[in-house]
């Protein structure tokens, strides 16, 4: 019975130790002691993103490959936290990635449909673009100068405050009231 490992001893040393003879080994049952300790902590995060059990358990799977060659890598102080920061970045790239391969059927009959309107996009950037700078001519001259400075021409706040000569906090009031104000009187004037 020599082949069977007694494992009871393992499972009592701290995570630390378990990461440190992990790393130097490269042992995966030595590593899959110290995930199951958490495993269930990584499912419910797992769960609180993909709000189902397959792709939970899925991500879960997913996650303890990621381990076998991350913590090789890097240094871990704090495994618990570390691994709840990873579960919680593979669950939200997952779902990013999932958003941008997210595809739509076009029906052949839509395209056909002889109901379907055709909307002139470029008629309506030049109608919003038109309110806006309307708009823009309402707003008070602080106002005005800051929300073009910080949003048009793409200046920081500090920046802005040095080509005005206002104070920072100033800027950012400006900022946010013009901006503010601005809406209103665009969604205003694209209602009429």
């Amino acid at each position: 019975m020599k082949f069977i490992k007694n494992t009871s001893r393992i499972k009592e040393q701290s995570d630390a130790m378990l990461l440190a003879q992990y790393k130097s080994t490269g042992d995966l049952e030595i590593l899959g002691i110290l995930y199951n300790r958490y495993m269930h902590l990584v499912f419910g995060v797992c769960l609180t993103y993909f709000k189902e059990e397959e792709p939970s358990k899925d991500a879960v799977m997913q996650i303890f490959e990621e381990l076998i060659v991350k913590l090789k890598i890097h240094e871990v102080q704090n495994f618990k936290s570390w691994l709840h920061v990873l579960t919680r970045n593979h669950c939200l790239m997952a779902l990013r990635k999932a958003a941008k391969n997210n595809t739509v059927s076009i029906d052949d009959t839509f395209v056909e449909n002889t109901e379907f309107v055709h909307l002139d996009i470029e008629d309506t950037k030049e109608n919003q673009l038109t309110v806006m700078e309307k708009c823009m001519e309402t707003l008070p001259e602080e106002q005005r100068v800051s929300v073009d400075l910080f949003y048009l021409q793409e200046k920081c706040y500090k920046e802005v405050a040095e080509i005005t000569g206002y104070e920072m906090l100033k800027v950012k009031s400006y900022i946010q009231n013009g901006k503010r104000n601005l809406k209103i009187c665009i969604e205003k004037n694209s209602s009429e």
